[in-house]
């Protein structure tokens, strides 16, 4: 059964991520009888040895019924700043009762995408993480919506989960969902679509399947988001899965019936690596040539004899997408060069590269070493 990978016995440390519209009522108020199921079951789960992170939405739908926000907070960003500023509170409130109430401790961690994607950061969340853990206590996560801008946001809590899952070490990721999982097509508009129960790899017929629109209108993320957290969670070793959160007690009826979609984690390589295969912003791209592409499948460094072009502005060391002449990105790696010296070797040979810049070469435009396939 598929949800024998996020038992205790097989998945010591479990994200779960509970969308608005499952944790809110249209009036704005916290579904307290449903959510009080979603803590006996991570009481359950944390009674049999398994350590449990929460990422919990709700706080500008709840800031929102407070302040007598129009659009659920979302009519502009000013709004869902505010509303998530005075929401937060409340929802730490109720998480930090609720658990309390099962003899559990709460934490709360509010992050910001900058906060995941720079690396020094990340660590520091990932060593918190740690920390809390191993302490026995319950980590409730939210994306810090009052400070975030839409520069430098997340904008939706499943891709805030699978890269806590990263930081976490979590074997498994769960998104409580207003659906039950992926389909082959939209179950609402198409009664003959059938449920995906695992998934291995997400391809282009996988993608073809998602629906970029959430079913609630509440929350900001849809079957688009899902997939995306999917491949971060893959790529990081860790399982996914996309459960109904409709019912009660979804964690203990998903160890019962087993009814999801789960994206099945791949073979884990090194946590940087999985950290840039997670990351969701870059700095530029170099295009390569065909030679490169095929060079960097079998495993090689980026030489600049296989580069084409640069684009976007970078220094040493930032995060860069090289793209094949499909227009596709296969790699993703940090640069060894900034943007400007690595425009005027483009193309050229290794023997030539020091007479064009005036200094000793670096010996790839980006190394293996530090790079990830995508």
């Amino acid at each position: 059964m598929p949800a024998v990978r996020f038992s205790p016995a097989h998945c010591p440390r479990l994200i779960v991520k509970i969308g608005s519209a499952l944790l809110v009522d249209a009036d704005g108020k916290v579904r307290r009888d449903w959510l009080q199921g979603v803590v006996a079951d991570i009481a359950a789960r944390h009674a049999a040895g398994q350590k449990v992170a929460v990422v919990s939405s709700g706080a500008i739908a709840l800031g929102a019924r407070r302040l007598g926000l129009a659009k659920g907070g979302r009519a502009s960003l000013e709004d869902a700043q505010a509303a998530a500023a005075t929401g937060q509170i409340a929802l730490s409130h109720c998480w930090a009762e609720l658990l309390h109430d099962r003899g559990l401790t709460a934490a709360q961690m509010l992050v910001t995408l900058d906060d995941l994607e720079d690396r020094r950061r990340y660590l520091n969340a990932a060593s918190t993480l740690d920390r809390l853990l191993s302490l026995g206590v319950v980590p409730v996560i939210n994306e810090n919506d009052s400070v975030a801008t839409e520069e430098i946001r997340f904008g939706d809590n499943d891709r805030l989960a699978a890269r806590i899952g990263q930081a976490a070490e979590a074997q498994g990721v769960i998104l409580l969902s207003d659906i039950d999982g992926l389909y082959t097509a939209n179950p609402h508009r198409d009664p003959a679509a059938k449920l995906v129960p695992e998934v291995r790899r997400i391809d282009s017929r996988i993608r073809a399947m998602a629906d970029a629109g959430s079913a609630s209108g509440m929350g900001s993320g849809g079957m688009v988001s899902k997939l995306e957290a999917a491949r971060i969670a893959q790529r990081s070793g860790a399982h996914l899965a996309i459960i109904s959160g409709k019912r009660d007690h979804p964690l203990a009826a998903f160890d019962a019936e087993g009814r999801g979609t789960v994206f099945v984690g791949e073979k884990q390589g090194t946590a940087r690596k999985a950290w840039l295969a997670g990351r969701l912003t870059v700095r530029g791209q170099i295009v390569v040539d065909a030679g490169a592409s095929n060079a960097l499948l079998q495993g090689r460094s980026l030489l600049a004899a296989g580069a084409l072009s640069v684009e976007g502005r970078f220094a040493r060391g930032d995060v860069v997408d090289i793209v094949g002449p499909d227009g596709h990105a296969i790699a993703r790696g940090l640069a060894e060069y900034d943007a400007d010296d690595a425009a005027k070797i483009v193309g050229r040979r290794s023997d030539a590269l020091e007479a064009i810049l005036g200094y000793a070469p670096r010996s790839a435009l980006v190394h293996r070493d530090h790079m990830v396939l995508m």
